[in-house]
């Protein structure tokens, strides 16, 4: 593949059709291209709220201007007459509107419990046996190499093999912080455990704690620079694997 991907390998890249060669040239370019990293993170995003909204059904196969590739060609078509719409109606509102907002925003984040956004990953990756994760553990190292190239001096993976687990893959997710990702570990049972990193909150920072929430378990604290969680079932082996996994603050 040439330098500069095309633009049917990006769009296959954000629905997971590309072998491992491509799918690594693909990567090698968006590190090195942020803003073009941004924008196929968005339609990541895009991409897993419309299979969870849509479960199973594939609107392409009845329709394909519904494909996903042929939605986000349209959107880039549109993208520059909406973003001068956008500009006109932010000079329109004034500062005193754009002020409300944020507080709103700081309103919001301050009420919202720890690391759900954890939790939510790891309901929609790891529950859902057979999602699409974006990337999967072919060679040791393989998701430490990945985590690396979108985020800078990423923590250290946990080793949960002494415990039975193995990594499976990683998902790339957008928050409006940033970016965040999941890797995820499996035993033979099927049971999952989840890392999780994402930005720091702009709000505060995340204290070292832990939480339930049904029957998830969630353990988080601060690593080098990022807000991390590991998080898995509520039963006692898994959650005590979980808490001695989480990696150190540094």
């Amino acid at each position: 593949m040439n330098n500069i991907p095309s633009e049917e390998d990006i769009h296959a890249y954000v629905d997971g059709r590309l072998d491992d060669t491509r799918r690594q040239a693909v990567e090698v370019y968006l590190a090195q291209h942020p803003q073009r990293a941004e924008e196929v993170r968005a339609w990541q995003r895009d991409a897993q709220e419309l299979r969870a909204a849509l479960g199973s059904w594939m609107p392409e196969a009845d329709n394909p201007s519904l494909d996903p590739s042929a939605l986000r060609a349209q959107r880039r078509q549109t993208w520059r007459a909406r973003l001068a719409i956008a500009a006109m109606l932010v000079l329109s509102i004034g500062l005193g509107g754009v002020g409300g907002w944020q507080a709103h925003g700081v309103r919001q984040a301050s009420r919202e419990a720890p690391m759900s956004d954890a939790m939510q990953a790891y309901r929609m990756f790891a529950q859902q046996h057979g999602a699409m994760l974006d990337v999967t553990e072919q060679h040791d190292g393989d998701l430490q190499i990945w985590l690396d190239n979108h985020f800078h001096r990423a923590p250290q993976l946990p080793n949960l093999q002494a415990a039975g687990f193995h990594p499976v893959g990683g998902r790339l997710l957008a928050l409006s912080e940033g970016a965040a990702a999941m890797v995820l570990y499996e035993n033979a049972q099927g049971n999952a455990i989840s890392f999780y990193i994402r930005p720091p909150s702009k709000v505060a920072a995340l204290p070292r704690g832990q939480r339930q929430e049904g029957t998830l378990m969630a353990v988080y604290g601060p690593s080098d620079g990022y807000n991390v969680a590991m998080v898995s079932r509520a039963d006692e082996y898994d959650a005590d694997v979980a808490r001695k996994a989480l990696p150190t603050a540094i």
